[in-house]
């Protein structure tokens, strides 16, 4: 049975502004499944990941992401793709004026939510799965770098996302804090049969826990299927 697809680009191009970053962009991505995209500074890593959120147009080709056809995107309906993506960055970006759980309770009102009690189970709940479950009332400022991205990625799991897109998540730990994060999205995608498209430019992580790496290189997307580097 084959899985489902959550990202499929077909002769899509990447453009910022008016210049054309990637061209001839034909990438599959499946339910469940961790990839790598990888790529030196200024090569369209962050540009490939922005058309895949809605927040580059996709000006050429095809593309689908969570089912909505990106070409077709406007300030209506970006938000209904949105809600399908868990979205993680180098910077926490978390409200250091509230507590874990104002933090997370601010982004489940934001996207609809209403009931109180279904909001507390669902904000335990991806706690939890983070490893956090005593968090709900601790600042921001208290918690190290990475407590404050698993924090980050309990957010991006709030409403039980498609597809989760990190960039650079681990850019600002230490390796041995980097590993725990990067175990965790990739358990995360396991047990949650999420897809996790995971952009970095730390190539130890590759070696030491290998999977279906996607490279940005002259103008190009690779799949490098499960390449090593």
């Amino acid at each position: 049975m084959q899985s489902n697809i959550v990202v499929q680009l077909k002769d899509a191009a990447v453009f910022q502004d008016k210049s054309l970053i990637l061209s001839d962009i034909n990438l599959t991505i499946s339910e469940g499944e961790f990839s790598y995209l990888i790529g030196k500074t200024g090569s369209g890593k962050s540009s490939l990941l922005k058309t895949l959120y809605g927040a580059l147009p996709l000006l050429r080709g095809a593309a689908t992401v969570c089912g909505h056809d990106l070409a077709k995107l406007n300030r209506r309906t970006i938000p209904f793709l949105r809600r399908q993506l868990g979205i993680v960055f180098q910077d926490f970006n978390l409200l250091t004026d509230r507590n874990v759980r104002e933090n997370l309770e601010f982004v489940l009102k934001a996207t609809g939510w209403k009931d109180k009690k279904a909001m507390k189970e669902r904000i335990d709940t991806v706690l939890l799965s983070v490893g956090m479950p005593d968090a709900h009332e601790r600042q921001p400022h208290q918690l190290s770098g990475g407590e404050q991205q698993r924090i980050v990625i309990a957010r991006a799991l709030l409403n039980k996302p498609t597809l989760i897109i990190a960039d650079e998540p681990t850019g600002n730990l230490d390796p041995e804090t980097s590993d725990d994060i990067l175990t965790l999205l990739r358990d995360l995608s396991i047990h949650n049969n999420t897809a996790v498209l995971f952009a970095t430019h730390d190539y130890r992580i590759l070696q030491h826990f290998p999977a279906r790496i996607i490279r940005c290189q002259n103008g190009k997307v690779l799949d490098e299927e499960n390449f090593l580097v």
